[in-house]
């Protein structure tokens, strides 16, 4: 009898690609892709879309045969400090945003503390915050997902697992990055995977060097991409793998690639996936 194969949805982030949605539609279907994972369109943050940019957003990749795997919102990039109220809010919109887009993933952070704080100083003013944005997600019918980010509360395996314990919240689930746990001195397939794979539910694919923090294609760094990606299959995880190359600059909010590196990134990827028995579509 043949084993089923494993097959992922390709994704990637467009912005990395070209401001012009147009554009990003383009060359992910030359890649292979069938989604699109939606940062920012025509240079604006999807946070601050107008209805009617959405709606044009929408149509074009409609046009196009691209649906969107997530909305990669900036919620919790922003300092603890700031009153609950205020990425609640922003939280309102981007979910409007995600349902003109018809996805229901929402990609959000942890918060970033102020100098001189420690995380276990915030972690109750985190808690607070990650707990009403779940809450809210939970009433939409929306799905969180944490990114393991450098700097914020949720950037080590154990935190990114203190939350998603404490939090408790179906709507809230684990975006998984290898480079943004490699950055922050982690090996994450060995030291983070078997913790936190009861909750991960979407597969961001970044790779980076341990001794710079660089990022670099899947394969070429210190990401164990190889053991994520064969662990990941032999799991059954059958979800998105989302590409966010990062390869030529890197932002507080986000990154750029160009078409090229793009290319170079997602072939990487590709061939690490096939050596595993992965189909990407």
């Amino acid at each position: 009898m043949s084993k089923t194969p494993t097959v992922w949805s390709l994704s990637g982030f467009g912005d990395e690609i070209d401001p012009d949605p147009a554009v990003q539609a383009a060359v992910l279907l030359a890649l292979g892709a069938s989604h699109i994972e939606v940062r920012s369109a025509w240079g604006t943050n999807v946070s601050e879309l107008e209805p009617e940019q959405v709606a044009r957003l929408k149509e074009i990749l409609d046009e196009k045969g691209l649906k969107v795997s997530a909305v990669a919102s900036p919620i919790g990039k922003v300092d603890v400090s700031l009153p609950v109220e205020h990425e609640v809010e922003r939280l309102r919109q981007i979910i409007s945003a995600a349902r003109g887009l018809g996805t229901k993933y929402i990609r959000i952070f942890s918060f970033y503390r102020a100098e001189g704080r420690g995380a276990e100083g915030i972690r109750e003013d985190v808690l607070a915050r990650m707990g009403a944005l779940s809450a809210l997600a939970e009433d939409s019918g929306v799905v969180l997902l944490h990114e393991n980010e450098k700097g914020i509360y949720g950037d080590t395996p154990q935190r990114v697992l203190d939350i998603m314990e404490s939090v408790n919240s179906p709507a809230l689930r684990i975006a998984w990055d290898n480079a943004n746990f490699v950055q922050v001195g982690v090996k994450p397939f060995t030291e983070g995977y078997a913790m936190l794979r009861p909750y991960l539910e979407y597969f961001q694919v970044k790779d980076a060097l341990s001794t710079t923090g660089e990022v670099v294609p899947s394969g070429e760094g210190d990401g164990e991409l190889d053991a994520t990606i064969a662990a990941l299959a032999a799991d059954g995880y059958s979800g998105f793998a989302s590409l966010e190359p990062h390869l030529a600059t890197a932002h507080e909010l986000g990154g750029f690639s160009g078409p090229v590196a793009f290319g170079v990134a997602a072939r990487a990827f590709a061939a690490l996936a096939a050596k595993n028995g992965v189909e990407l579509s």
